[in-house]
């Protein structure tokens, strides 16, 4: 499984699992699945304790996710913040402005979409519309 980032397709690299939110330990430091539709609440209280976090994305279509990491980002969480699943490098840019630093996709889909589609959009502020108004 590829993890995508501005410089491309690279391996995993992350040293611990992903757990279940509902599955969050008492203690830290740990890494958290976060499903797009999930209570926030619980997490939020526990940020300093995260690691990493991994938002699905169970659908393309599905934008809930990125509204999830903007939550996320703007209640100070600054650790490791992953997209996952269906998310195609036409949403990278935005994938990128919400505050994710990594998009995580199967092999599958880095066959039909390869890096240099990824690559392509690896420049994500210069290609961001409101920027380019206020500029």
């Amino acid at each position: 499984m590829p993890i995508v980032t501005d410089a491309g397709f690279g391996p995993e690299d992350l040293n611990t699992g992903f757990m279940a939110l509902d599955d969050m330990p008492a203690n830290g430091p740990f890494a958290v699945d976060v499903p797009p539709d999930a209570d926030l609440a619980p997490l939020l209280e526990r940020l300093s304790d995260v690691t990493a976090v991994r938002v699905t994305f169970p659908s393309f279509a599905d934008g809930r996710g990125f509204t999830v990491a903007g939550i996320l980002r703007r209640a100070g969480y600054r650790g490791r913040l992953r997209a996952a699943g269906h998310v195609l490098a036409d949403q990278y840019a935005m994938a990128r402005r919400m505050g994710f630093d990594e998009v995580e996709i199967d092999d599958a889909l880095a066959a039909r979409q390869p890096e240099g589609q990824w690559s392509a959009r690896a420049d994500w502020r210069a290609h961001d519309y409101q920027s380019r108004l206020r500029g």
